[in-house]
């Protein structure tokens, strides 16, 4: 088994057309979101290494110090499965972007530090 970290992606244009929905039908696709996706986790319990969480704003640091940047990573979560595209298929129609307004899923596997 391996270990898999899935970045969810959304796009400002996407996040803007979520907030210009009428606040009724914002809050019944957050409420139906919010169970969609503790239904997830938990059929997918077991190969849930990490929950993850929502992420905030980015800074980046480089040698030329430190800057506020834009990404398009929304949350993250790491999965344990036995491939690849095992792991790819746990997030199929994910509430991330079936129910949120969220773009996708990026996953990829956590490789060894070489040398360890």
């Amino acid at each position: 088994m391996k270990n898999f970290l899935a970045i969810f992606t959304g796009s400002a244009e996407a996040m803007a057309a979520w907030k210009a929905l009428p606040e009724a039908e914002r809050a019944e696709r957050e409420s139906r979101g919010k169970r969609a996706w503790h239904e997830w986790a938990e059929r997918h319990q077991g190969s849930i290494v990490e929950l993850g969480a929502p992420v905030g704003k980015t800074k980046r640091v480089s040698g030329d110090g430190v800057a506020d940047i834009r990404n398009q990573i929304g949350a993250f979560t790491v999965v344990r499965a036995e491939s690849h595209d095992a792991a790819a298929r746990l997030f199929l129609e994910h509430p991330h972007f079936a129910i949120f307004p969220g773009d996708g899923v990026e996953v990829m596997e956590c490789l060894p530090i070489p040398g360890r």
